[in-house]
């Protein structure tokens, strides 16, 4: 056997040897993830911009399940896609501008109908209301077996928008139609408002 060819199989013994022999275990240190944040909490569209001290702000509110309440809206009100928290969305002309009228509902009283007015009142400027003030600044009505909690929330100011929104509880949850938007096509829009509330009943 040549000299060239002897230290070949030397070198392949050496290999397989090697092979044959307990293999090296390496380990290694990977910093731990720092876990994800998670996401904004959903403010329910009952007011959109939650308000502080809110009982519902910073909190996941899901949307109600169950029955729907029903309706009829007015022939010249465009219907829009709901959105992902909505049970509805109406584009509502008027002079002065245009509104939006939003309807969604949630599980139980969603903080209570003071919370849920002063957060309407945070979202056009206006200060929040004490508990013994509730009563003088909304008006309730009964019809079709379901009560309404009615707040008009009109600041002054050029180019303020204000809130028409009632509060509806219904089967375990809380039902809130609210109309926003400037406050000359807003004040426009609340007889067409009043009616369709009046058009709002259980299925």
């Amino acid at each position: 056997m040549s000299s060239r060819a002897s230290i070949l199989a030397i070198g392949a013994a050496t290999l397989l040897l090697a092979a044959c022999g307990e293999e090296k275990v390496s380990v290694y240190r990977v910093p731990r993830e720092k876990d994800p944040e998670l996401p904004a909490a959903a403010s329910a569209d009952a007011g959109a911009d939650a308000s502080p001290g809110a009982a519902m702000a910073g909190a996941q509110v899901p949307t109600a399940a169950g029955t729907d309440l029903v309706w009829k809206a007015p022939s010249d009100w465009e219907a829009k896609p709901p959105g992902a928290m909505r049970k509805a969305t109406y584009a509502v002309p008027g002079s002065g501008g245009a509104c939006e009228l939003s309807v969604t509902a949630f599980p139980g009283d969603v903080g209570g109908e003071l919370a849920n007015v002063n957060r309407w009142r945070g979202q056009v400027g206006l200060a929040p209301l004490g508990a013994a003030d509730l009563e003088g600044s909304v008006t309730r009505v009964e019809a079709n077996g379901l009560q309404f909690t009615i707040a008009e929330l009109i600041p002054t100011g050029d180019g303020a928008n204000g809130i028409l929104g009632a509060i509806v509880p219904f089967g375990g949850t809380t039902w809130f139609f609210k109309l926003t938007g400037p406050v000359p096509a807003l004040k426009a829009s609340k007889p067409g408002f009043r009616g369709f509330l009046h058009s709002v009943r259980a299925p």
